[in-house]
């Protein structure tokens, strides 16, 4: 049964979910609607068939949960398994949490975060590891509110596009 929680004068009936193929398409469309809060837009080149394969194919590896507002796609958080060598701990990378900007500020993120948290416990998993744009304090604040510890040595690197392919041939 969803819970419900104060939206303004409205009480929405909240729903959190793994996500299903159906929900797909409404995923990619919050990732477009992340990627243009995040300026991001130039880099968005997911696709419903990516993310099903990721979420649902052979070889799927990522989770998604949903949250729904009487039906309605509002927030989806992507994770997937991660380890710490040198502590030796299993954890969830969380690679997105997007939340409608009209639906934040109501206890949502607080609620998807905390299902988050339980499905990683329930995967024997130890530590949620994450990043977030130096820019964007409203996140900041809300992580390290739930007692996040931001680690400033530690910088984020990727290959990718041309310098992927060279290595991986």
């Amino acid at each position: 049964m969803p819970d419900q929680i104060r939206h303004g004068l409205v009480v929405m009936d909240l729903d959190i979910r793994k996500a299903s193929r159906e929900d797909v398409p409404g995923v990619i469309e919050l990732l477009r609607e992340f990627a243009e809060f995040e300026n991001l837009t130039q880099f968005l080149e997911a696709t419903e068939e990516k993310l099903a394969d990721v979420l649902f194919g052979e070889h799927s590896f990522v989770q998604c949960l949903v949250a729904l507002d009487n039906g309605k796609l509002i927030a989806y958080a992507i994770l997937y398994p991660s380890f710490a060598s040198f502590r030796g701990q299993k954890g969830m990378y969380l690679e997105d949490i997007f939340i409608r900007a009209e639906y934040r500020g109501t206890g949502l993120g607080d609620r998807l975060l905390k299902e988050i948290a339980k499905l990683a416990r329930l995967k024997g998993c130890e530590r949620i590891d994450f990043v977030v744009l130096d820019w964007n304090t409203s996140a900041i604040k809300f992580y390290e509110k739930h007692g996040a510890v931001r680690d400033e040595d530690e910088r984020h690197f990727k290959f990718v596009d041309q310098a992927f392919e060279k290595l991986s041939s």
